[in-house]
């Protein structure tokens, strides 16, 4: 189970509008806040179009035992930084914190040989959850499982995965 870490970036499933505060499920055990403020260009007139079941990606500004989790869209200077909502039409999908932390290294492997497969947009929330999105349903599907697979897979037999998939 994931525990919230102050700054972590994470992706979020909308479950509830509370008043002025969206409730989000992050994987941990309990929900946390996003207060409808805490996007960029976001006042008391003109507020985000945040819906139930929508999936956002922030970062923790409030998190420690004692406290509820509380997450913003924005960065210190007010600018969303890639952070909001995210499209609908791409995939969401847990995998270990262990790989996220892989796939979060600078200069990671895995995500440069895949972005010579195809083209594709990928979300990496600390809590283990990746948003990714490809030209085709097909191809987002089948980066979700060389994803999932990379785990257990040598980088060798990464390549040669890689490689079936770049022949065709």
């Amino acid at each position: 189970q994931y525990v919230p870490v102050r700054g972590d970036h994470v992706i979020g499933i909308v479950t509830a509008k509370a008043g002025d505060v969206f409730k989000l499920d992050v994987g941990g055990s309990e929900l946390a806040s996003l207060s409808y403020l805490a996007f960029e260009g976001a006042t008391k007139r003109n507020r985000p179009n945040v819906q139930v079941g929508d999936l956002i990606y922030g970062r923790f500004l409030v998190a420690n035992k004692d406290m509820e989790p509380e997450m913003v869209c924005i960065d210190g200077s007010g600018r969303s930084s890639g952070m909001g909502v995210i499209g609908q039409d791409g995939f969401l999908f847990k995998v270990s914190l262990g790989l996220i932390r892989k796939l979060l290294a600078p200069k990671c492997e895995i995500i440069q040989e895949l972005s010579q497969l195809y083209p594709f947009e990928l979300v990496l929330g600390m809590n283990g959850r990746i948003w990714v999105k490809a030209k085709t349903v097909q191809q987002t599907l089948i980066i979700v499982n060389i994803l999932e697979a990379c785990e257990h897979m040598t980088a060798e037999q990464r390549k040669q995965v890689l490689g079936k998939f770049s022949g065709n």
